[in-house]
C-alpha cells in the first residue's frame, strides 16, 4: 500500500511542480497555480470517489493510488499555507485572506461538483 500511495504521489507531485514552472507568480502575488490545482484536483476527487465507489468496481489500490496519491500530490494545501504567509509579509492581508478562504471554498466546490457531475454523468440520478 505504501509504495503504490508513494508512487502516485510522486506522479501528483510532479504534474504540481511542472504547473507551477510553467505558470509561476511574483514573491508575494497571487499564486494562481497553487489555487488552480487545488480547485482542479478536488474536483477529480469528487469524481473518483463516486466512479470508484459508484460507477465501477475499482480495483483496490486504485483509490489509495489514485486519491491519496496522485490527487494528495497534485492539491498542496501546505503550499498554499505558505503562500497566505507571502500575501501577509508582503503587506497584502486582504489579499492573504480572500486566498485563505477562496481556496477552502473552491476546494470545497470542486469536491461537490465533480460528485454531482459524475453522477449525472453515469446517470445515477441522485446528484447530492
Amino acid at each position: 500500500m505504501l509504495a503504490v500511495v508513494a508512487a502516485g504521489g510522486a506522479l501528483g507531485s510532479a504534474a504540481r511542480y511542472g504547473v507551477a514552472v510553467a505558470w509561476p507568480h511574483r514573491p508575494g502575488g497571487f499564486a494562481w497555480s497553487t489555487f488552480c490545482c487545488n480547485a482542479v484536483g478536488c474536483l477529480l476527487i469528487g469524481v473518483l470517489l463516486v466512479a470508484a465507489t459508484e460507477v465501477w468496481l475499482a480495483h483496490r489500490l486504485i483509490r489509495p493510488f489514485l486519491g491519496v496519491g496522485v490527487l494528495g500530490g497534485f492539491t498542496t494545501f501546505s503550499t498554499y499555507v505558505v503562500d497566505t504567509a507571502a500575501l501577509v509579509r508582503a503587506g497584502r492581508p486582504a489579499v492573504a485572506a480572500g486566498y485563505l478562504l477562496g481556496t477552502v471554498v473552491t476546494a470545497l466546490v470542486g469536491v461537490q461538483a465533480g460528485v454531482v457531475l459524475t453522477r449525472l454523468a453515469a446517470g445515477r440520478g441522485r446528484a447530492g
